[in-house]
């Protein structure tokens, strides 16, 4: 099963969160049943707040990419398309609210679970938890917002 993030094109995929090609990135990588969408991601030692615990910025970046891949997934699944269509559906964040119900633990695998709110023109609602063992540490909400041509790679000129 392809992650929603193998679906975008290369010129939008070096994101530090869920770009498959940025070599220092995380490389989340989304899956999405048409409902939901599920993303698994082990902190390493050096993603530490205090000893033995996960850095609430990482928790909220996770949370942030999750939400845009998930955005992306549900703007195709409302439009009746597959992800592999064009024009690509590439989703930014407009805003980010992150909820740390507890201290996350370091070390064990962390599951990001999503869930779309709202789906309003280019604006997508996603809520994300975070749980370890079952039990949740953080809740964020996303609103995403499809990304503005202004933002959108262009194509260099070679000049002879």
């Amino acid at each position: 099963m392809k992650a929603i993030q193998d679906y975008y094109p290369d010129e939008l995929a070096h994101c530090l969160g869920c770009g498959r090609l940025n070599e220092h990135g995380h490389h989340l990588r989304t899956f999405w049943d048409g409902e939901t969408s599920e993303t698994r991601f082990t902190p390493q030692p050096f993603h530490t707040a205090l000893p033995g615990f996960v850095n609430g910025g990482l928790l909220a970046s996770l949370i942030d990419c999750h939400a845009t891949g998930t955005a992306a997934a549900a703007a195709y699944h409302a439009e009746g398309r597959e992800m592999d269509t064009l024009p690509a559906h590439r989703f930014v964040t407009a805003s980010l609210r992150v909820d740390y119900l507890r201290p996350t633990p370091l070390g064990p695998e962390l599951l990001l679970r999503g869930h779309v709110r709202s789906i309003s023109g280019r604006k997508v609602v996603v809520e994300v938890t975070v749980s370890v063992g079952g039990e949740t540490t953080v809740r964020g909400e996303v609103i995403a917002v499809e990304m503005p041509d202004s933002m959108r790679p262009r194509p260099t000129s070679t000049s002879s």
